[in-house]
């Protein structure tokens, strides 16, 4: 069980704390906007929600940050995002910090030297799928792994691809690429060199980003 501290009562912060309830961790919340508080205090169970900014260093100690394992601040304003990430981390030592950017022309300030760990950047999180989705042609990215480094990936064998018809040992593929199943017919099939790969295969694999492109012109032509 962590003990999690969210500066911002909106739909997301509010989305967050429910998710964290419910899986078992200890949750705060702090708002400072009357609307926002009536409808916390309804949905969330009683004593977790927080009266104040989470900008201010007397709220966050009365909270309890300097025994929190993780601080997301997730308001729809960056600067109380950044002051509330920086407080936790510089002055209270808080281990772990997230914080929303709301505005993608200050996703620069962000960083670990600013006190914060992970930045959520919303817009740049879709132009990025967005981007992957247009480049992989018909490769779908079913989980990120290593910060996003390495994916798992599934993607349909085409009638005219390279890999149609040939041995998994006749084929070249990335070297930052492993095999991991082939759906067939409603069957899995654990592949090995002497597996042929045949049009309307699922290939499921792991692979590294700088690879993803090139096992996606293996399979996709």
């Amino acid at each position: 069980m962590k003990k999690v501290i969210i500066v911002g009562g909106g739909k997301v912060g509010t989305h967050l704390a429910t998710l964290l309830l419910a899986g078992g961790h200890q949750v705060r919340i702090i708002e400072r906007h009357a609307g926002e508080l009536r409808a916390l205090h309804e949905a969330l169970p009683d004593g977790c929600v927080v009266t104040g900014s989470g900008a201010d260093p007397a709220v966050l100690e009365a909270t309890g940050v300097r025994d929190a394992d993780v601080l997301a601040a997730v308001t729809g304003t960056d600067a109380t995002n950044l002051v509330a990430t920086s407080l936790a981390r510089f002055e209270f030592g808080v281990p772990r910090t997230i914080a929303r950017v709301k505005d993608p022309a200050n996703g620069w300030m962000f960083t670990p030297a600013m006190g914060v760990d992970a930045a959520v950047n919303q817009a740049g999180l879709m132009a990025q799928l967005i981007a992957e989705e247009m480049s992989l042609g018909g490769m779908t990215t079913l989980l990120k792994l290593s910060r996003g480094d390495c994916s798992l990936v599934e993607q349909t064998v085409q009638p005219h691809a390279p890999a149609a018809g040939k041995r998994v040992v006749e084929l070249t593929f990335p070297a930052e690429c492993i095999l991991v199943a082939v759906l067939r017919g409603g069957r899995l099939v654990i592949p090995h060199g002497e597996t042929v790969l045949v049009a309307g295969d699922e290939v499921i694999a792991l692979v590294h980003k700088s690879a993803a492109q090139g096992l996606s012109g293996i399979l996709g032509g």
